[in-house]
């Protein structure tokens, strides 16, 4: 299947494929590149084969786990053992679409904090870019800083909204300065015979990891960040003065929590509603350059 998502010659009009009929479809903003490799992980045989069976599984696990954690909360707690367990993880077992869509969701997700930032007149949110490289970058408390620059973004940036009395609006001039049009081609990902892992299947397996060795307070508080989806999203409308990207999102109410045990599949939501959202300004930009506008440097 990975070879023939775009044989149109191969299409049977009794049996489509479906994923073919979304990589054609181009109703939803979303880079091509991405929108491939996601449609091929889509129909890989980890999908067909392995995700039902790992995803029964993973929540058994995580069950258990929440009631070790219950009585022994302390007792095992190690971010730089977990980024080290994901890192390896990573590099031996998920495909290379798989490991791409991962990387590439740190690029953009930093990009787009700092589009926001970059676009709100006298606020400075100062934070952490998240652009990893390569699996040593991932080492070094990776996912747990994305979670928390999420949630600093949003403290800061409020905090001073209200000290100085701004609302959020369309700015004068525009700047996409921070926004690229990263393909992903300079990082060669790990293509071994074990390399199997489509992206569900790898968090589903990874996600106990998470619940084991962090903190109840830093695993609860990645699972609700996937429900700032909408707050990232009303923030840039505001900025962009259009809310039609909104309904894109699917994880939204950040004030009403939901179960952990969903934090996987959320995740892969969160994931897409970044590429849209970093779609829809990739396309501003070049829109604007190729009308002659000069954007502003950062």
């Amino acid at each position: 299947m990975k070879d023939n998502i775009l044989d149109l010659s191969k299409h049977d009009e009794r049996d489509p494929n479906p994923w073919l009929a979304l990589f054609l479809d181009d109703s939803i903003p979303i880079n091509q590149t991405t929108k491939l490799v996601l449609m091929r992980d889509n129909s890989s045989r980890s999908v067909r084969y392995l995700l039902p069976f790992i995803e029964v599984g993973s929540k058994i696990t995580m069950f258990f786990i929440h009631i070790f954690k219950f009585f022994f909360p302390k007792l095992i707690n190690s971010s730089k053992v977990l980024h080290r367990i994901l890192a390896w993880g990573l590099k031996r077992f998920v495909s290379p679409d798989a490991n791409l869509l991962i990387f590439r969701h740190f690029h953009i997700g930093t990009e787009i904090l700092q589009f926001i930032g970059g676009n709100i007149p006298n606020v400075k949110v100062a934070g952490d870019p998240l652009k990893p490289r390569n699996f040593e970058d991932v080492k070094d408390d990776l996912f747990l800083k994305h979670d928390l620059n999420l949630y600093n973004f949003v403290i800061r940036l409020n905090r001073q909204l209200r000290e100085k009395n701004i609302t959020i609006g369309p700015p004068e001039q525009m700047n996409l300065s921070m926004i690229t049009e990263d393909q992903f081609d300079h990082i060669d990902f790990p293509d071994r015979w074990t390399n199997i892992l489509d992206l569900r299947s790898a968090i589903e397996l990874f996600t106990p990891f998470y619940q084991l060795f962090l903190t109840s307070n830093d695993f609860i508080r990645a699972s609700n960040s996937l429900q700032l989806d909408e707050t990232i999203a009303i923030y840039a409308s505001q900025i962009l003065g259009t809310p039609g990207h909104l309904g894109l999102i699917n994880n939204k109410h950040p004030m009403v929590p939901v179960t952990t045990y969903s934090a996987a599949y959320r995740l892969v939501l969160h994931g897409l509603a970044a590429e849209t959202l970093h779609e829809v300004l990739v396309k501003m930009k070049l829109n604007k350059n190729a009308d002659g506008v000069v954007m502003p440097k950062r």
